[in-house]
């Protein structure tokens, strides 16, 4: 079973979505928040599998909540994805660098919804569709100027190619039909290189990809 948490100021929210993965058979909802206090408190007790957070809550935002959350060790197999009204909310790409794996609107569509559960508990990152690359491109180019190779040199140039796509935005099955290798070998890069870059998740090494220079929002099209 994938045991989710849900985080959010809107009892209606909650009950919805609560009664969509409780349908499951594979998924259970085992605690609700309403604010980020209590978000935080149920995590470290009940250590779910995904939270469901929204950004804007009472008493501790979901951000600072997040942060609370992916900083601490003990924690670090509870995957988080934020929860927002609007697609391009300014601080979505400061979650994810925060430790998110990825974010979702509020009005998705239920098989998104279930598919984003499913896929973070998998390892991947999940970003609502249609607002990717967008979102990454204008949020990178407010962030720093891109840091020092630093650890980026430790990657082999297979790794840095295949960290490259993945900050566009590709899948592992794309990353495997452009570089012409198999899912299964696609997949072991990209799981190499957030071992050696130290990135909580797929979500981190899409934000590393554009830290470092490796990746620039004028490439994404």
């Amino acid at each position: 079973m994938i045991r989710v948490l849900l985080a959010d100021d809107q009892s209606l929210v909650r009950a919805g979505f609560r009664a969509l993965l409780d349908a499951q058979s594979d998924i259970e909802v085992v605690a609700e928040a309403a604010d980020g206090e209590e978000a935080v408190r149920s995590i470290r007790e009940l250590r779910p599998d995904v939270v469901l957070m929204d950004i804007r809550m009472p008493l501790l935002d979901g951000l600072a909540a997040t942060r609370e959350v992916t900083g601490d060790a003990g924690l670090q197999d509870v995957k988080v994805v934020m929860l927002t009204t609007f697609e391009l909310d300014e601080y979505v790409f400061e979650a994810i660098r925060s430790g998110a794996s990825g974010f979702l609107v509020k009005d998705t569509e239920p098989e998104e919804l279930l598919r984003a559960v499913r896929a973070v508990v998998d390892g991947d990152a999940l970003l609502s569709p249609g607002v990717t690359r967008r979102l990454i491109a204008e949020f990178a180019a407010r962030s720093k100027e891109p840091a020092a190779a630093g650890e980026m040199a430790r990657l082999t140039e297979r790794e840095r190619e295949v960290m490259a796509l993945v900050g566009i935005g590709l899948s592992n099955e794309e990353i495997a039909r452009r570089l012409v290798v198999s899912p299964l070998t696609a997949k072991t890069h990209v799981s190499r290189t957030m071992v050696k870059l130290g990135a909580r998740d797929r979500a981190q090494l899409v934000v590393l990809a554009y830290e470092s220079g490796l990746v620039r929002p004028g490439w994404l099209g």
